[in-house]
C-alpha cells in the first residue's frame, strides 16, 4: 500500500510540475508579446511627439516655408478648400462645407 501511494504522489507531482511549466511558458510567451508591442509603440510615440516637436509650432512652418518652398505657398481661405473623391472612374471635388458651432 505504501508502495502504491509513493507512486501516485510522484506521478501526481510530475503532472502538476509538467502543468505549471506549460502555464509559465505561455504567460512568459505573453509577456514577451506585450514587452515587444510595448516597445513599438513606445518608438512610435518617439516619432509623433518628434513629428509634433517640428511642425506644430507657427514659427517653425514658417521657416520650413522659407527653407523649402520659397515663395510657392500661398494662403487660402477655408472657404477655398475642397475635397477630391478619387473613388470613382471621374475625379470629383465638393466645396468643404463650414458649420458655425456657435449656433
Amino acid at each position: 500500500m505504501k508502495k502504491i501511494l509513493t507512486i501516485s504522489l510522484i506521478f501526481s507531482l510530475i503532472v502538476i510540475t509538467s502543468f505549471i511549466k506549460n502555464s509559465t511558458k505561455k504567460i512568459d510567451e505573453e509577456l514577451f508579446s506585450l514587452k515587444e508591442n510595448i516597445s513599438d509603440l513606445n518608438s512610435e510615440l518617439e516619432n509623433v511627439k518628434l513629428e509634433f516637436d517640428y511642425l506644430s509650432s507657427p514659427e517653425k512652418l514658417i521657416s520650413y516655408q522659407n527653407l523649402y518652398f520659397e515663395n510657392k505657398l500661398t494662403q487660402k481661405s477655408i472657404n477655398e478648400i475642397g475635397i477630391i473623391d478619387f473613388t470613382r472612374e471621374k475625379i470629383l471635388t465638393n466645396d468643404v462645407k463650414i458649420i458655425d458651432s456657435e449656433k
